[in-house]
């Protein structure tokens, strides 16, 4: 958590973060652009065993990282718990290392953890939504302690806004952005 930041009078709320990896991060960035109370949202890479990677090393499955998304968010507006259950409904749990087509562990599944608190939060998130049985499958999503989150490369970020067109893109983040726009309306921003 970032401490409190002054705007002129008024001292604003502090800000939590949240460190997620759900496959390929242009689709969860793209997805929490969008959910209000979300203040940013970067592309990255954490878990693995070399500093400073670079995208074609991660990508390579050389690193060990996982693409990941370090989320900025305000915890007034957006409950820790609301923003995993976006998490766990715009990704495929079950899969162990992929999503899709993007296979290897990279592309794992993984909330990336501060303290044993957030954890347990997710944990017990896990053990709601098998309860319910929401998947068909086991879910596979890994709780792991954060380790140094890099941040990705500048062309990574927010760029589904920036490609839109490209068929990637096209094929696999817009049904991902539309799926949350539709079962998430009222955590839009834009509502």
């Amino acid at each position: 958590m970032s401490d409190p930041t002054v705007s002129g009078d008024r001292t604003l709320a502090p800000f939590q973060t949240a460190t997620l990896a759900g496959g390929c991060f242009w689709c969860t960035e793209a997805v929490f652009l969008d959910v209000k109370g979300v203040q940013q949202v970067e592309s990255g890479y954490i878990g693995g065993s070399v500093p400073n990677p670079s995208y074609d090393a991660v990508c390579g499955g050389r690193t060990g990282h996982a693409e990941a998304i370090r989320i900025s968010y305000d915890p007034s507006v957006l409950s820790s718990r609301d923003l995993l259950g976006i998490f766990f409904a715009t990704h495929d749990p079950t899969q162990l290392n992929r999503q899709g087509h993007d296979t290897g562990t990279q592309y794992r599944s993984a909330v990336f953890y501060q303290t044993e608190a957030e954890k347990a939060e997710a944990q017990a998130v896990i053990d709601e939504i098998t309860a319910q049985g929401v998947f068909d499958a086991p879910i596979v999503t890994t709780l792991e302690p954060a380790t140094t989150f890099y941040k990705a490369e500048d062309y990574h970020q927010d760029y589904y806004s920036r490609n839109k067109l490209q068929p990637y893109c096209m094929a696999v983040i817009t049904p991902k952005v539309s799926k949350f726009r539709k079962q998430f309306t009222e955590r839009l921003r834009s509502a």
